[in-house]
């Protein structure tokens, strides 16, 4: 077998071998191979795999369950996710928060709003070779300017 010199390019020969598709299932069975790159990127233990592909699952099961949500001063209400996950959540594993006890705290509701800007920048980032959504992105960036929360963070 061919040694490579990176991720990219075993990832590059993968979708060269299937007609242009880097597909899931093919990177784990190239990644199969322990003297590739991407072996060491896989948990080959199938317990404790089996075990992450569950969490994986109840994240899923978290994230999929809808609630309906009264606005304040509009006569509709809005169905959106039960739970949400804040940054601050996500990098001390602490799990998720019901929706409407986030959007009843101010501090909470702060962190909500600096997370869903940052996801908005990093879709400008990822969609930037987009021409056609430039007015897209021109409100992404006057919401940045305009934002108090995102002029703590910057």
């Amino acid at each position: 077998m061919k040694k490579f010199d990176s991720i990219k390019d075993e990832l590059l020969f993968i979708e060269k071998q299937n007609k242009g598709l880097v597909k899931p299932a093919k990177v784990v069975k190239f990644a199969e191979n322990p003297e590739t790159l991407l072996h060491s990127k896989f948990e080959w233990d199938d317990n404790k795999a089996s075990y992450n592909y569950r969490i994986w699952q109840a994240r899923q099961i978290i994230r999929l369950e809808l609630t309906v949500v009264e606005t304040k001063g509009k006569k509709e209400s809005i169905t959106t996710r039960l739970f949400v996950s804040l940054s601050e959540d996500r990098t001390n594993a602490k799990g998720y928060r019901l929706i409407e006890k986030v959007m009843n705290n101010t501090s909470l509701r702060e962190q909500l709003l600096k997370d869903a800007l940052d996801e908005l920048i990093r879709i400008k980032v990822k969609y930037k070779s987009l021409n056609e959504l430039s007015k897209v992105f021109k409100a992404i960036e006057e919401l940045e300017i305009l934002n108090p929360v995102m002029e703590e963070v910057n």
